[in-house]
Order: C-alpha cells, then sequence, then structure tokens
C-alpha cells in the first residue's frame, strides 16, 4: 500500500466526527500520524482512535475549546513535545450561532470569530517554527457562506470569509518558508452537524436537485480534495480557495 504521508504528523481541528474525521482517516491511511481535537464528546473521540489507530499510525486526541488561546498554545506544546514537528494543519473545527443578525448577542459573535477565525491566526503562527524545513501545508475548511448570503449565517459567514483572506495573506508570507496555504470551500456535505439544521431534509432535497452530479457531497470528497492539497503535486497551488461542491455554485 503506497503511504506518501508516512511518518508525517497532521494536526487536525475538530478530528473525531464528520469532515474532520474523514480527513483523519484519509490521512492516516496515507501513513501519518494524527494528533486531533474534538471538544464536547469523549466518546467520540476515543472511538476515532480506536479506528484511527488500526492503520498503524500513532494517534493523539486532545481536548480543547479552538477559542481558548491558552488551550491552543498547549495543543502545540504537546505537538512539540510529542513529535518535535508539524506537516500538516488542517483547520476544521467550526461553530456558530445561527441567527438572524438582529438577534445575535455580542457574546455569540465574538465566540464565533474566536473559534472559527481568530484560531487559524493562533494556530498558523504557532505552526510555523514546527514546519520549518519540512514544506507544511495548512489547510483550511470554509463554506458557500463565505461569499453568499445564507439564512441566519451572517456571523459564520463573516468568520469564512475571513478565514479564506486570512489564508491569502498567510499564504503570501509563509511561501518562502516553504509553506503552501489554501482553503477548501465545502458545499453542502452530510454530517451530524448538517442534520441538526432546521429543515435539513428540505434543505438537502434542494441541494441535491440544484448539484450538478445530482447528489450532495459526503465527508470524505471534501478529505480527498484536502489530502491533493497537501501532497507533493500541489505544492503549485498557493493561497487558493478550492471549491468542492460537485458543481453547486455553477448553478445557484
Amino acid at each position: 500500500m503506497l503511504r506518501p504521508f508516512k511518518d508525517k504528523i497532521a494536526l487536525i481541528s475538530g478530528g473525531s466526527r464528520g469532515i474532520g474525521y474523514a480527513i483523519a482517516e484519509k490521512f492516516a491511511k496515507k501513513g501519518a500520524h494524527i494528533v486531533f481535537t474534538y471538544l464536547r464528546s469523549r466518546s467520540d473521540a476515543l472511538q476515532a482512535e480506536q479506528q484511527l489507530s488500526s492503520y498503524g499510525i500513532q494517534v493523539l486526541p486532545l481536548r480543547a475549546n479552538m477559542g481558548n488561546v491558552e488551550q491552543l498554545s498547549n495543543i502545540f506544546e504537546t505537538v512539540k513535545l510529542k513529535f518535535g514537528k508539524l506537516d500538516f494543519l488542517i483547520h476544521n473545527a467550526a461553530t456558530g450561532d445561527l441567527k438572524p443578525i438582529l438577534d445575535l448577542k455580542d457574546e455569540e459573535w465574538e465566540r464565533t470569530l474566536q473559534i472559527n477565525l481568530k484560531s487559524l491566526f493562533i494556530c498558523a503562527k504557532a505552526a510555523v517554527p514546527l514546519m520549518q524545513g519540512r514544506h507544511g501545508k495548512i489547510v483550511s475548511i470554509s463554506s458557500h457562506g463565505s461569499n453568499r448570503c445564507l439564512p441566519n449565517y451572517a456571523a459564520v459567514g463573516l468568520a469564512k470569509s475571513g478565514i479564506e483572506c486570512l489564508s491569502r495573506y498567510l499564504a503570501v508570507e509563509l511561501a518562502p518558508k516553504g509553506i503552501n496555504v489554501n482553503v477548501v470551500m465545502a458545499g453542502t456535505t452530510v454530517t451530524e452537524s448538517l442534520k441538526k439544521i432546521p429543515r435539513y431534509e428540505e434543505m438537502v432535497h434542494l441541494a441535491k436537485t440544484k448539484t450538478p452530479v445530482g447528489r450532495i457531497g459526503h465527508p470524505q470528497d471534501i478529505a480527498n480534495v484536502v489530502s491533493f492539497l497537501c501532497s507533493e503535486e500541489a505544492r503549485w497551488i498557493v493561497g487558493q480557495t478550492i471549491i468542492a461542491d460537485g458543481g453547486y455554485s455553477l448553478l445557484v
């Protein structure tokens, strides 16, 4: 079995389920050791750790609130102590209150920006010293709400737009250091989080009918794109937002 990521270190935020877990599994299959963060479900994290370990790699789950600067610092200190290096930073963890702008409380707005956007700023700075001389890769997950108006998505949409903008600036500053930075804009993707959104079935049906390939995305679809962006073949792609939505955005 070809393992192009053998003995490389991948840090994936929100890696115990959904898109984050699919990315972790894809990288584990390619031989990378996995560090993933989680927040709420210890049982999900333990299950993910067990499944990922079956690929013969090291797995380190870390409980962390991505909006807490001290906890973010502890993540990178742990990676440094255990591995002494980092090859891939996947900024996937996200949250947000889905409300009209006028109903959003200040603390909800700030929490959304801290967890989605500020955490990328903190993590990228902490990752750079561990990536020096390793052709490191930083890939973030965005969504259609970054460049179009989705119902009750203002806070998250702004944060996702900020992620894309920050990634472009990071790409320019870090490319001379041999570090690639890109973003994957994920279309509608089946996850447990998506299923909690009001009118989920209606939204999925609408997305299917407006997607040229005739279905909505699976976490593995996004993981495949992230994996490619972290490959040596993608070194010429710098500071881009890659849309992975089955063609949905071409028609809507």
